[in-house]
């Protein structure tokens, strides 16, 4: 009969703590990223009473309950930070403490800059991914502390090549207007100042056939007058383009001697896109519908995100959008042995698979949402359900030992 005490008392002590676990779910309602918790219940070993062949059984009571982190997709909401992410799917970002360096993982996606430049999330923990490095962003290095170019100047890139996609007047006649026509295109150095190359075409007596002048200012070079480069292009009699041909090297103006001291200009004009003619002669006016060229000047950065993906973007005032860094992910095979350690982050425990780290999207990882926030997975409707049927709990066990007390109490009182 006295182990009905012990009995009683066991259920107690596992419904408080499942009352606790529930109180801190309720507790991480707002928490992004938080994976509400359950408890498990188990018997304890039981007790056969008579001839051993277990035909009366007694119970010892409730072993201590073992909670079960759930990891269930939580709702993703749009956000107004620049560098919230959600993952949506399997996986964690994986961040690094701060004094010991330890790594840990962590579905909560609310990040910034700390004053290093160091791209942590809202409790300090450095994030891992991959920086660009002299404009390559190699992923298949081990992931590092991802730096954010805070306030930073890019460097200009001088121009290699440029393009123009136009046509030239099949109706004009040969010499002077109609029989001509100009554009141009604007370069950059490797200082990043501009500069205008010319295109000049001159309509010729042999039908189809156009003489073009490539040319740069004279006040642009430090010893007058300008290199030029000239030629001749052809078209058939449907206005396509023969001559020269794809195969044929493309016409390149080399400029030495730049006035302003910087590198030499070496630029190509591209007049085929891949086997695709760029010129045409129709009988329509002279017109550039597109030109461009490979070319930027110095910008300042402007602002810095987070894309889908988990590509970190960098704005410039020069209109450049450069991918800069990529986040890791980290899918570990059975999440729900993971330790919660605090500050929304989870430890491998003993009984955890390796986590394999890689792109998002990739390896079984989910997916990385910029300008998102994963909420927590806390319903509210189940959590005080289920403390009604706690508390009910705990109020039975605690009859029980009542009712044993007052049969102790009898029992006692037959002596008398």
């Amino acid at each position: 009969m006295f182990t009905s005490f012990s009995t009683a008392l066991s259920a107690l002590g596992a419904h408080t703590t499942a009352v606790d676990v529930v109180g801190n779910n309720l507790a991480n309602l707002n928490t992004p990223g938080y994976k509400a918790s359950v408890v498990a219940f188990s018997d304890l070993v039981t007790q056969s009473l008579g001839a051993g062949l277990g035909t009366t059984q007694v119970g010892f009571g409730v072993a201590r309950p073992v909670t079960i982190r759930q990891f269930s997709q939580g709702a993703i909401q749009a956000s107004s930070g620049p560098l919230d992410v959600a993952i949506q799917g399997d996986g964690f970002l994986v961040v690094r403490e701060p004094v010991s360096g330890s790594q840990l993982y962590t579905r909560g996606g609310n990040l910034q800059v700390n004053k290093q430049g160091q791209l942590v999330t809202a409790t300090g923990f450095r994030v891992q991914g991959w920086n660009e490095v002299n404009g390559v962003l190699d992923v298949t290095q081990p992931p590092t502390d991802v730096l954010v170019p805070v306030g930073s100047l890019r460097a200009p890139v001088a121009t290699t090549r440029i393009a123009a996609e136009l046509n030239l007047d099949a109706s004009a006649t040969a010499g002077p207007p109609p029989g001509t026509f100009s554009t141009s295109i604007e370069v950059y150095d490797s200082l990043g100042q501009s500069h205008v190359i010319s295109v000049r075409f001159e309509k010729t007596a042999t039908p189809g056939e156009w003489e073009y002048t490539m040319s740069i200012p004279d006040a642009d070079v430090a010893a007058p007058p300008a290199p030029t480069v000239t030629g001749t292009i052809g078209f058939d009699s449907d206005g396509r383009m023969t001559a020269p041909l794809a195969t044929d090297p493309a016409p390149e103006l080399s400029v030495p001697g730049l006035a302003n001291g910087a590198t030499d200009l070496s630029i190509r004009w591209d007049l085929y896109n891949g086997v695709s003619p760029l010129l045409t002669q129709y009988s329509q006016t002279s017109a550039v519908a597109s030109n461009e060229q490979d070319g930027f000047p110095a910008a300042q950065l402007i602002r810095v995100g987070i894309g889908d993906g988990g590509r970190i973007l960098a704005q410039y005032s020069n209109g450049q959008q450069v991918a800069v860094g990529q986040l890791a992910m980290a899918a570990v095979r059975n999440p729900e042995s993971m330790i919660a350690v605090g500050n929304n982050n989870f430890q491998l425990s003993a009984r955890s698979a390796l986590p394999a780290i890689g792109l998002p999207g990739t390896g079984g990882r989910g997916q990385i949402l910029g300008g998102s926030v994963e909420f927590s997975t806390v319903d509210i409707a189940r959590e005080f359900t289920n403390l009604i049927v706690l508390q009910r709990g705990y109020q039975a066990n605690a009859r029980v030992v009542s009712t044993v007390d007052e049969i102790s109490q009898e029992t006692i009182n037959l002596k008398r």
